[in-house]
């Protein structure tokens, strides 16, 4: 590991006691501590204890993992040490055995870049695309959850976007305080923690987004459950898959989704949209058809 402590050697010189303690680098240390406390030591070879007094893994046996001295980890969980380098953030992804998305998650926040927040545009193609999609359902989300834009059959399966006395239309709002959520989504827990995982991502992506600081302070005092998951250190990349909905007419529809990620500018997610579909000769399939309307019409957070 001496290349590792070569380049930490190298991080250390390189702090810049201004940033130091700024919010990009206490996002940096509450995730390593989250990160820190779900490994198990007998998982990674340590000697588990039910003397233990920290749950997980302790500063100095994460250290030692990663190949890193404790007082240069230390600082980083503090906030001191900002910038690690890529061979360092490498050896703590290893040590905590994080998947690609927190891999990701971790790279952003170590390099700390104030960018702006996109702006939710929806352009008249992507418009066009969502009218083609129907009569799959298909709505676009942004970076703070909030619903955007939708065809006609997207709002059907959602519910209430079409509705124009509803203004609030972000999902993590909905998930989290509205408790219909709970009878719509059957899996809330799973959804739960996506939604959470997602606002963590845009969070370490845009640290000044006061909006999204508005939003996930609001949750925060607002439920106990997204509390709970926040402190996890949760972190979701939108995929594909199955979910299952309840609709008041169609019943439980198990559906497929895929997610189409819309560049907001080179190398970066602005806009995401969610479609759904069923296999031909499905009960969802036939649920989807009748649901769809004949004319359809795209919707938007403005109209």
């Amino acid at each position: 590991m001496d290349g590792v402590d070569g380049k930490e050697r190298t991080a250390a010189r390189e702090d810049r006691p201004e940033r130091a303690g700024s919010a990009p680098s206490r996002a940096l240390g509450a995730f390593l501590r989250a990160r820190r406390g779900r490994v198990a030591p007998e998982h990674v070879g340590l000697p588990g204890s039910r003397r233990r007094r920290v749950r997980g893994l302790r500063r100095e046996e994460l250290a030692q993992l990663a190949g890193i001295s404790v007082d240069y980890y230390v600082r980083l969980e503090q906030g001191r040490a900002t910038q690690p380098s890529t061979e360092v953030l490498d050896a703590l992804a290893k040590a905590l055995g994080l998947d690609a998305a927190e891999q990701r998650h971790l790279a952003t926040l170590a390099a700390a870049r104030n960018t702006p927040p996109p702006a939710a545009r929806v352009s008249p193609l992507l418009r066009r695309m969502l009218d083609a999609m129907h009569p799959l359902p298909a709505f676009v989300t942004d970076h703070r959850l909030d619903v955007v834009a939708w065809n006609e059959s997207g709002g059907e399966l959602v519910g209430g976007l079409s509705d124009p006395q509803r203004r609030d239309r972000n999902q993590a709002r909905y998930l989290f305080l509205d408790p219909t959520s709970r009878d719509v989504f059957p899996e809330w827990d799973e959804r739960a923690a996506e939604s959470v995982g997602q606002l963590r991502v845009s969070a370490g992506r845009y640290p000044d987004d006061t909006v999204l600081a508005g939003l996930i302070g609001e949750l925060s005092a607002g439920s106990p459950a997204f509390r709970a998951i926040w402190d996890t250190g949760e972190v979701v990349m939108c995929g594909a898959g199955r979910k299952r909905v309840r609709h008041p007419d169609a019943g439980l529809l198990a559906l497929e989704y895929e997610t189409l990620h819309v560049p907001s500018a080179p190398g970066e997610t602005g806009l995401v949209v969610h479609v759904f579909g069923a296999e031909a000769g499905t009960r969802e399939a036939a649920a989807l058809a009748a649901l769809a309307r004949p004319n359809p019409r795209t919707g938007s957070a403005e109209s």
